[in-house]
């Protein structure tokens, strides 16, 4: 049998909120590459660690990135675009934080940075922890980050629940020994926690 959950944590960017970033990618890459082949590239990105781990500047970011990905824009315009690609929450995302948090402890661990966070304060009513890389100075999938929520949450780790998107950090932290589940976007995070009965 299971442990039971005593934390639910939620990666944000597509689970929680709509995101452009691999579809504006494939529409201004020079070789124009499919999605899934922009997801791998956009793991993988020196630039964007670098700048999710805090290590550099939302300007210098923006010229790695650019010269990294040969990108026909300017550091400028990139950045304008960058801003806006994590969108709103997915309709019902916010009832179902509030209607866990009333049973669980409801945390999010994500893969950010100081623009993208700056520009959603309401996150921070939201969950009872908001876990970010920029600020951890560590980013999934690398298994340190989900060691260092587990000794922040001060909870087994077999005893939250880890939703994301992307495999690797799915897998990372079934290693480390969360409860993890790969779901693609909030119809199917909705979906699981019907399945695991979080609300029953």
């Amino acid at each position: 049998m299971p442990t039971a959950p005593r934390v639910l944590l939620f990666d944000l960017g597509g689970v929680l909120i709509e995101l452009d970033a691999f579809a504006r990618l494939q529409a201004i890459c020079p070789d124009s590459p499919g999605e899934d082949c922009i997801r791998i590239r956009w793991l993988a990105s020196p630039a964007l660690r670098a700048f999710e781990l805090g290590r550099i500047g939302a300007d210098e970011f923006a010229r790695q990135f650019v010269c990294e990905w040969r990108l026909p824009w300017s550091p400028e315009r990139f950045l304008r675009e960058f801003e806006h690609w994590p969108r709103a929450l997915y309709p019902g995302a916010e009832t179902l934080l509030l209607a866990l948090r009333a049973r669980y402890r409801v945390c999010c661990l994500t893969n950010s940075n100081e623009l993208h966070l700056a520009a959603r304060p309401e996150l921070g009513t939201l969950f009872d922890d908001l876990f970010s890389s920029h600020r951890l100075g560590l980013v999934k999938p690398d298994p340190a980050i989900f060691h260092r929520v587990v000794e922040l949450l001060g909870v087994p780790a077999e005893a939250i629940v880890f939703f994301d998107d992307a495999p690797p950090n799915v897998e990372s932290a079934s290693r480390v020994g969360l409860q993890a589940h790969h779901v693609m976007g909030f119809p199917a995070l909705a979906a699981r926690v019907a399945e695991l009965a979080l609300l029953a």
